[in-house]
This record gives structure tokens, C-alpha cells and sequence, in this order.
């Protein structure tokens, strides 16, 4: 059930933002929309102008979804492989954006693409992100069978994020679909416990279960409200925080 927020308002430090691939798309069918990207650049730089260290996973559906039906009966860890290769892609993307509007950005990916992108590694991305670069993880966790939901948790923790802030369509988690069910119900806030048990899809339950075993928070915010990523930065109480036991 919905909790109030009693925690006074706060900055955030270190982030660690989830983004979709879909989100790239806009209204799209598939592939990156400039306008969308010009204006997640423009969040992600004032994040940067207030000093926040701000880190991205980025998913792959968005290109990954073209070939998505030539998929279908592909063994998976090859299909995994090739989403994999589709987050590089949107990752690239985001980094030449986020350079070209002055904001210094480093892509580390899970798989060797030596020649394209620097190879992920922890101490890299710390000391990245401690030079004033916005880190972009690329390719997941490099591993088949995991999602990038999966991979923003276990980035978030490697990095000591103090937050994983997941982009979303919606204004924060509801108890169903509220496109489909007008009585929906958004939550303030909710504990792992809660998510898991009443499977309310927010991420998948091994992401979940890293974030409650380590404490890590989770806010999920709508992307498409403009100024919503620099409020909730600046200690806005937007969107559900995830967080705690029951």
C-alpha cells in the first residue's frame, strides 16, 4: 500500500539512472529520436553543472526490436548477445550527444569491443566518474541471461551509487497497468518485499533482490515529464521510491 514520504528533501551525489532502449525511440517505431536525446542531454548536463556523478545503463530494445521476429527460436545466449550489441550502439549514440553538448562522457562496456569502447572495469568507472565524466555502461553485465535491469543494480552497487533511478512511461509504479485500468493506483513508496510479492514489475527479481540485499534505493520517475530527472536530483519526492523492508 502507499506510504508517505517522511524523508526530508535531498541531493543526490552519485546516481545510477536506468534508461530503456524504447526511451531513445520517442514516438518512433524504432531506432534513436534526436529530440529525445537532445533533451535527456539537457537533464544530464544540469545534473553535472550541480555536481551530481551521474552513471547510465541503457537497454537495447529500441534497435534490438527490428530484428526481434528473426530472432524468434534463436538460442538464447546468442539472442542475448545481440541485444548486448544493440545497448553499445545506443550507448555510442548518447556519448557523441552528450560530447557535443559539452558534457565529457565515457562509454565502459561487459564486452570486449577494445577498438570501438574502453573495457569495463570498476576502477574505471570510478575514476571516471571522480574526473567529472559521465559514465555509460555498455553490453549489460557481458554475460548472457541477464537483463540490463540486472546490470543497472549490480553497476549501481560496484559504483556506490546512493540510487538506482529508473526511466519509466509512467509517473511511478501503480498496482496495474494505468493506461489500461483507469482506477490504477500509484504507489509513493514501496519495499523490495512488496514489489517481489505482489510482482508489480518495476525490475526483474534478480535486480530487485540485489538492490534489497544491499540496501541500494530505487526511485522509478516518468522520463517524459519534462525537468522530472533534475527535480528528483535536486531532493524532489517524485515518482515510487523503492526501498527498505516491509
Amino acid at each position: 500500500m502507499t506510504r508517505p514520504a517522511t524523508d526530508k528533501p535531498r541531493g543526490y551525489r552519485r546516481v545510477l539512472l536506468k534508461l530503456s532502449g524504447e526511451a531513445l525511440m520517442g514516438p518512433d517505431a524504432y531506432g534513436i529520436n534526436r529530440e529525445v536525446v537532445a533533451r535527456i542531454v539537457g537533464e544530464i548536463k544540469t545534473a553535472v553543472a550541480d555536481g551530481v556523478e551521474l552513471a547510465l545503463v541503457i537497454g537495447g530494445g529500441n534497435i534490438f526490436r527490428g530484428v526481434s521476429t528473426a530472432a524468434a527460436g534463436m538460442d538464447r545466449a546468442t539472442a542475448d548477445y545481440m541485444g548486448m550489441l544493440a545497448t553499445v550502439m545506443n550507448c555510442l549514440a548518447l556519448q557523441d550527444a552528450l560530447e557535443r553538448g559539452g558534457v565529457p562522457a565515457a562509454v565502459l562496456s561487459g564486452l570486449r569491443i577494445d577498438a570501438v569502447v574502453e573495457p569495463y572495469s570498476r576502477r574505471a568507472a570510478l575514476a571516471h566518474l571522480e574526473a567529472g565524466r559521465v559514465v555509460i555502461f555498455a553490453a549489460g553485465t557481458g554475460n548472457p541471461f541477464f537483463t540490463t535491469d540486472t546490470a543497472a543494480s549490480l553497476r549501481g552497487l560496484e559504483i556506490g551509487a546512493e540510487v538506482v533511478m529508473k526511466a519509466t512511461k509512467v509517473d511511478g509504479v501503480y498496482d496495474k497497468d494505468p493506461k489500461q485500468h483507469a482506477d490504477a493506483v500509484r504507489f509513493d513508496r514501496l519495499s523490495y518485499d512488496e514489489v517481489l510479492r505482489r510482482r508489480l514489475g518495476v525490475m526483474d527479481a534478480t535486480a530487485i533482490a540485489l538492490c534489497r540485499e544491499q540496501n541500494l534505493p530505487l526511485r522509478v520517475f516518468d522520463l517524459n515529464d519534462p525537468g522530472s530527472l533534475t527535480r528528483i536530483l535536486r531532493g524532489a519526492e517524485e515518482g515510487t521510491l523503492v526501498e527498505g523492508g516491509e
